[in-house]
Parts: structure tokens; sequence; C-alpha cells
């Protein structure tokens, strides 16, 4: 999962591509702290800048259409409306 950071415009591209929106994403953990620098996603649900988002990459992707493998390997799969994650303390004790 990751945040909306940016946007990209790419006025010439594959065929294939056309009419997908890109996306910068900055990956995250549950407590928002980041993973790996950002990295670019196709965008076909309409996420914006500043939103949580859930992200496939590898071959997932590419197989976005299920009919032609694009050369993308990021996708952008849902919107993230909250996140509920279970603290567990540990302590040395067993």
């Amino acid at each position: 999962m990751g945040t909306v950071v940016g946007n990209v415009w790419a006025t010439r591209k594959e065929d294939d591509l056309s009419g997908l929106k890109f996306l910068f994403i900055q990956p995250e953990r549950p407590d928002g702290s980041s993973v790996e620098p950002p990295f670019i996603a196709v965008d076909r649900i309409g996420a914006g800048f500043g939103d949580k988002v859930i992200v496939t990459r590898g071959s997932a992707a590419a197989n976005m259409t299920g009919l032609t493998k694009l050369p993308i390997d990021a996708l952008v799969v849902g919107i993230i409306d909250s996140i509920d994650v279970e603290k567990k303390e540990v302590n040395g004790r067993g």
C-alpha cells in the first residue's frame, strides 16, 4: 500500500497505454512510514493526490485486461478508506 504523491503526464507512450493515468506512489507501512522510494503505477479507478491506495505489482499488473499483456509493473487496485491494525506488545517474557 502507499500514498499518491504525484502525477505523471506522458503525451507520447505505447499505443496500448493510451487513456491510462500514471501516478507516483510512495510505498508505506500501516503506520505511514516509508518503505522504499516512490514508483509509477497505472491508475484506472480515479485515485488522486494524497489518497492511500492498494497497489499490485509484477505480472498481475501487466495482465490487468486479461487480453493483452501491457508493459506496466504496477497497478492501483483500490483506494483505502480506513486502516485498522492490531498492535501487539512484545516483552521479554514468552
